[in-house]
């Protein structure tokens, strides 16, 4: 099974082709190089991988003495809306952080002129969540996690795990804290890219 994984993630970073096209469950076919699955209207693993990740942030910031909860109440927009996470005691200049993560396909047919340039496609839905989330209270900072299903992390969101890596260093004395954490989140992401294109098969496989 792990090859398995290992050849579906290799092969969705290569572009080549790793199955012949076939019929989706959605209706639509799905292409030879399984990026269908990531973008299908059926979202397979689209919300545990979002679960998944957040729950990593979650975690981290608890092991690094930061206390935090999931989509707190008192921070709600005026749509009712969450964000998926706050701290409980201040990240920097005396105020709280709220984040808010999101993984989009960096090869959708609505990013390919934004995924042109690396890390377009994270920067952009990242923007989207800043203005989405405009509204908070000024006691709390946002921060805007938004991954690509290819790799790129937004800018602020490399700089906002880097320093939660560093707080990890503090606590557990380990240098290779920052470097887990990144390796976590990447082996997240691929792993339900992997979820999401064996979803594209109607029927069960060897993949499953």
């Amino acid at each position: 099974m792990l090859l398995i994984r290992l050849i579906i993630t290799v092969g969705l970073r290569l572009g080549v082709d790793l199955c012949i096209p076939h019929d989706c469950p959605c209706g639509k076919t799905a292409d030879a190089r399984g990026t269908h699955g990531l973008s299908c209207r059926l979202a397979f693993g689209r919300m545990a991988r979002h679960h998944e990740v957040n729950d990593l942030v979650w975690r981290a910031l608890c092991k690094a003495n930061i206390p935090a909860i999931k989509e707190p109440s008192g921070l709600v927009r005026d749509d009712g809306k969450r964000p998926d996470g706050s701290t409980l005691i201040p990240w920097l200049a005396g105020k709280s952080l709220a984040w808010d993560v999101t993984v989009v396909n960096t090869v959708a047919e609505s990013y390919i002129s934004i995924s042109a340039s690396p890390g377009g496609t994270a920067e952009h839905a990242a923007a989207r969540k800043s203005a989405k989330y405009s509204s908070l209270p000024i006691s709390h900072i946002f921060q805007p996690l938004a991954l690509e299903t290819l790799g790129p992390i937004n800018t602020t969101g490399i700089t906002f795990f880097s320093e939660l890596g560093r707080r990890l260093t503090d606590v557990s004395g380990d240098p290779r804290e920052t470097t887990y954490l990144f390796q976590s989140i990447s082996l997240a992401v691929q792993h339900y890219n992997s979820v999401a294109f064996r979803g594209t098969f109607s029927v069960p496989t060897e993949l499953d």
